[in-house]
């Protein structure tokens, strides 16, 4: 922490967003503004929000209290990718193991290439069903904050400029709520220790 954010405390931005596309448009200004992917937190799952806060809590205290559980912001373009990459990995590795089998068996070339196409297929089906898992996972947790109220977002701001920049980027983007809060010396120390991916 730097010298002048800790003369200040722990403080960050927060608003609350009706849409995902406000939210993502929010976070693109937010990075494309200089500030960093890390100083960004997105509200925890429902799950994640039940097991640390119960079944007692009123949402309209979660965006300012610090055991609130959080998500760590991951980009479409990486969630594209990762989906990308279950699906061509799990065809590249059944079509070579495939094809490694029929040939120590001693299968004849057409056969190790049919095979290695037919078992390449499947493991891209089931990469392709997980990659959907990924995604519907993903768009379960929005639609139920969306449902529940709206999205919340955290721009942790470093310095005093930072705190204005930050809450007229997430009005602009049609945040609702938007404020700057401090947190307690502990959540300063550990800013992390409540984040869970998303």
């Amino acid at each position: 922490m730097s010298v002048v954010a800790e003369a200040r405390g722990f403080r960050e931005a927060v608003g609350l967003f009706r849409t995902s596309e406000a939210l993502q448009g929010a976070i693109d200004e937010l990075l494309s503004s200089g500030f960093d992917r890390a100083d960004i937190s997105l509200l925890g799952s429902e799950q994640a929000i039940r097991s640390t806060l119960g079944d007692a809590f009123e949402r309209t205290d979660l965006e300012d209290n610090p055991a609130t559980p959080r998500g760590v912001y991951v980009s479409p373009d990486a969630i594209g990718t990762a989906e990308g990459s279950l699906i061509s990995i799990l065809a590249y590795v059944s079509g070579v193991a495939t094809a490694g089998v029929i040939a120590i068996a001693g299968g004849p070339l057409t056969m190790i290439i049919l095979g290695a196409g037919l078992a390449g297929a499947g493991g891209g089906l089931i990469g392709a069903s997980l990659a959907k898992l990924v995604g519907d996972h993903r768009a379960a947790d929005m639609h139920s904050h969306l449902a529940a109220g709206g999205l919340l977002l955290w721009v942790r701001t470093w310095h005093i400029d930072d705190e204005g920049r930050a809450v007229g980027i997430l009005t602009r983007h049609s945040g609702r709520d938007v404020h700057v809060h401090s947190l307690p010396a502990t959540a300063a120390a550990h800013p992390s220790a409540a984040e869970t991916p998303q």
